[in-house]
C-alpha cells in the first residue's frame, strides 16, 4: 500500500511551481489543483512547465472541477455549459499530465432519483466519448457529495462508475455529513480500483448535510488510515485535504501513517 498525501489548492500560475518545491521538501507526493472557479491556467507553456516541475519532484497532479457543474439542470443550455466546463478542466489537465478531473455531478432539482440518475449518466457518457475523441488520457471522477439534496451518495457513485466508465472520488467528510456516519468496509467494498483517490477534512454538518469544511480531526484521521490498512490493501491511495490548513494537515496525515 503506498499513500500519497497533498493539499487541495496550488495557488496562481506564478507561484505554482515553488510551491511545488515547498511541498516536495514536507514530504506530500500530491496536490489536487483547484479550478474550482473556472480554469485558470491559461497558457499552454505554463501548463507545461508545471507539469514539469510536478512529474521531477514525483507529485501527482489532479483537478477540481468548478462549483457550478450540474449535468442534471431543466435548462439544456446550463447541462451544455457544465459539460463543457468539464472538458476545459480536461484539456488543462491533459497538459498538466494530471490523471484525474473531480467534479460534482448535479442536484436532484425535484426530479425523482432515477431521472436524475439517468441525466447525469447521459452526459457522462458524452463527456467521455469527447474525451475518446481527443485521445486524452485523462478521466473524469465523480465525487461522493455531502448534501442529502446533491446527487452522490456512495451507491449512486458506484452505479455511475459501472454504468459510464468514469471514475470516483471518495470524500469521507461529505459522506460522514450525508449519513451521519462512515462504513469503511461497505463503501469500500462498493468503490473498487487499483487507484483510490480519496478527499479527507474536519467538516461541519446538519441535518441536512455539509455546512463547512474545518480543521481535520487527528484522531479522525488516524481512523480513517486505520481503515485504509484494513479494506484497501495493495492499493495506491492518493488523500487530498480539503481543510481550511490543507499543507498543515496534509503534513499530518503523512505522519500519522
Amino acid at each position: 500500500m503506498k499513500f500519497k498525501f497533498g493539499p487541495a489548492g496550488l495557488g496562481g500560475v506564478k507561484e505554482a511551481v515553488n510551491n511545488l518545491e515547498h511541498y516536495h521538501k514536507l514530504g506530500l507526493t500530491a496536490c489536487e489543483i483547484a479550478f474550482t472557479y473556472g480554469v485558470y491556467i491559461h497558457k499552454k507553456e505554463d501548463a507545461e512547465e508545471i507539469e514539469k516541475a510536478a512529474k521531477k519532484l514525483g507529485i501527482k497532479l489532479s483537478i477540481h472541477a468548478p462549483y457550478w457543474i450540474n449535468l442534471n439542470s431543466k435548462e439544456k443550455k446550463k447541462t451544455q455549459e457544465s459539460m463543457k466546463r468539464i472538458l476545459d478542466c480536461c484539456e488543462t489537465g491533459e497538459l498538466l499530465g494530471a490523471n484525474l478531473v473531480v467534479f460534482h455531478p448535479g442536484y436532484y432539482g425535484g426530479m425523482d432519483k432515477e431521472q436524475t440518475f439517468q441525466n447525469i449518466k447521459k452526459a457522462i457518457l458524452k463527456v467521455k466519448q469527447e474525451i475518446k475523441k481527443h485521445k486524452w488520457k485523462i478521466n473524469i471522477a465523480a465525487e461522493t457529495t455531502g448534501k442529502i439534496n446533491v446527487f452522490g451518495s456512495v451507491d449512486e457513485t458506484e452505479r455511475l462508475v459501472h454504468e459510464t466508465g468514469c471514475s470516483f472520488c471518495i470524500d469521507f467528510a461529505h459522506i460522514l455529513a450525508r449519513e451521519k456516519k462512515i462504513d469503511f468496509k461497505y463503501i469500500l467494498s462498493k468503490l473498487k480500483s487499483k487507484e483510490l483517490h480519496i478527499h479527507f477534512s474536519g467538516i461541519e454538518y446538519g441535518e441536512k448535510g455539509e455546512r463547512r469544511h474545518i480543521k481535520t480531526n487527528k484522531e479522525k484521521l488516524k481512523d480513517l488510515l486505520l481503515n485504509l490498512k484494513k479494506y484497501a490493501e495493495s492499493r495506491e491511495i492518493v488523500i487530498i485535504n480539503e481543510s481550511p490548513y490543507p499543507i498543515e494537515d496534509s503534513v499530518l496525515g503523512l505522519k500519522l501513517v
